[in-house]
């Protein structure tokens, strides 16, 4: 039997073509899809899908940039806080109020769904913000026996990181956005004794009248004055910041790697090793793919997929959902969920790319 598939995305983009594509190979009708901007004006489109049986899949929202500034409006509203402009290519402006406006998108789907019981979801809403908030995302993991990196929490500026430094005992740390995705705003932060210090990043520092703006580019920018660090940190934590254990990752070669698993239905289906020279291997910083089963012994492999089906567990109202993770010596760490995290065009596992694979197993 077909399964109508509706998709909440922005028509065009990569991941819609790839679905649509994927259908196609399996003889399927294509997914009706309804544009976020679309939905966010006017949510009784969503109404007509919703009242026949069928599936819906939720496609991030920020291939539209009207629809991130219509989340990020929405965010700047509910916060009681002056609007902003609408951010420029690559900025990083006001994480917090856009997820503020997305968390509130999701918890608005939610409540749309309950109202059409034979409708069915992908990935259910409230555990796509979850998956969001990347540092309440960690804490649900770690509540769930998960091994992650040892989080220090929430950092509110250069002075605040400096003293959680010196009360953890530690140099060097890994900075995250709590709302950033695919490395956005991600800082790799060490000190010595000497007092020197480093941050490598994907956030530029712009400074233009008196004012300082952060974009994300693909080119990693390094930084080693207090000067600097301290006008990148502060500026990322006013959009909110954490901080986590620097975790060391296995080596390849002369480069270093991490590793994604998508899980299909709890259990761990495609996987690929990001590999790269720099601190960050997301792989749309340039980096290369590898096999991971040739990287990893029988130990490693049995860890990474003994822990991405326990990680997937923890959100059992999701079906395609994406881990990343470092494993070394038969041990596994999670740094990461992706409610998002099937992007993967042409790798294969058991044969079909991960479009393919999902429709299967949904």
């Amino acid at each position: 039997m077909q399964t109508p598939l509706t998709l909440l995305a922005t028509a065009g983009s990569k991941r819609v073509l790839l679905m649509q594509a994927a259908r196609a190979q399996l003889r399927l009708p294509p997914a009706h899809v309804l544009e976020w901007r679309d939905w966010l004006a006017q949510p009784t489109l969503l109404d007509a899908a919703l009242s026949q049986p069928g599936l819906l899949k939720v496609e991030p929202p920020g291939d539209d940039p009207a629809a991130h500034l219509l989340l990020l409006q929405a965010g700047c509203r509910l916060q009681d806080r002056a609007p902003v402009p609408a951010p420029e290519h690559g900025e990083l402006l006001a994480m917090d109020a856009w997820f503020a406006g997305f968390n509130a998108a999701m918890q608005a789907l939610a409540t749309q769904l309950a109202g059409w019981p034979r409708a069915r979801v992908v990935n259910a809403p409230a555990e796509i913000s979850l998956m969001t908030d990347k540092l309440a995302c960690q804490r649900h993991l770690a509540a769930h026996g998960i091994a992650i990196p040892a989080l220090l929490g929430p950092v509110h500026g250069y002075n605040h990181l400096q003293s959680l430094l010196h009360e953890h005992d530690l140099d060097r740390v890994y900075l995250k956005p709590r709302y950033g995705s695919s490395a956005s705003g991600v800082v790799a932060y060490r000190r010595n004794r000497a007092g020197r210090q480093q941050a490598t990043t994907s956030a530029t520092l712009s400074r233009a009248d008196g004012q300082i703006r952060l974009f994300n580019v693909k080119r990693m920018a390094r930084y080693e004055t207090r000067h600097d660090i301290a006008a990148l940190v502060d500026a990322l934590a006013a959009q909110e910041l954490y901080a986590e254990a620097w975790l060391n990752k296995p080596r390849c070669g002369d480069s270093h790697y991490d590793l994604r698993v998508v899980t299909l239905g709890g259990r761990p289906a495609h996987r690929v090793a990001r590999i790269g020279d720099r601190m960050m291997t997301n792989l749309h910083l340039d980096n290369r793919r590898g096999d991971a089963s040739g990287l990893l012994n029988a130990a490693d492999l049995a860890a990474l997929e003994t822990a991405s089906a326990q990680a997937a567990r923890a959100f059992p109202a999701s079906h395609v959902t994406g881990y990343d993770l470092v494993v070394r010596q038969g041990q596994a760490h999670v740094l990461e969920a992706n409610a998002f995290g099937d992007l993967l065009p042409g790798l294969l596992w058991q044969g079909a790319d991960t479009y393919t694979a999902q429709l299967n197993h949904v």
